[in-house]
């Protein structure tokens, strides 16, 4: 992100800093997907299917090119696989592998998607979905919201919430 890394909340730039192994508590809303299709599709990347509120346990392992995220929402866990790569993110979840671009406005990251394939077949960009995906940071709480609806289909995955993110000292 270079220059704009800076402009980033302070618990977002703590949380873009951890390496290793971290388990970050939070709390979470779920939505379900909008559709039977929705459905299908959110089982296929592995994505809450209910709605739900309560308790988030959040799995980071991290490396300076590549991360393991593991969200154990209440009613599943759904992991995904990011690479980092000039100034672009690659996220691998489920049946999907989607590209993103990073952007930081007024202290919030966002993810705009570029790029997405499913079972290895490129999405035409009249079907990509329309894709939230948004984090910011108040005091040590790193606050996101995520969501994806498909055009015809409707909402697929749907949650927001926030993750407790350790201090420089606890870090």
């Amino acid at each position: 992100m270079g220059a704009d890394y800076a402009t980033l909340a302070p618990a977002l730039q703590r949380f873009h800093r951890l390496a290793g192994h971290h388990v970050l508590p939070g709390l979470v809303e779920t939505e379900p997907p909008a559709s039977w299709l929705g459905r299908v599709l959110a089982r296929g990347l592995g994505s809450p299917l209910v709605a739900t509120a309560g308790a988030i346990r959040f799995e980071l392992d991290a490396t300076p090119t590549r991360e393991t995220w593991t969200r154990h929402f209440p009613s599943r866990a759904m992991r995904s696989r990011l690479q980092f790569d000039r100034g672009h993110v690659t996220e691998r979840m489920g049946l999907a592998r989607m590209a993103f671009t990073l952007e930081a406005i007024d202290g919030r990251l966002h993810m705009r998607l570029q790029r997405l394939r499913f079972l290895g077949v490129p999405c035409p960009a009249w079907l990509r979905p329309r894709i939230v995906a948004e984090e910011t940071g108040e005091g040590d709480r790193l606050h996101f919201r995520i969501e994806a609806a498909v055009p015809g289909i409707g909402r697929v995955v749907g949650y927001r919430g926030y993750l407790v993110v350790p201090t420089e000292t606890a870090a």
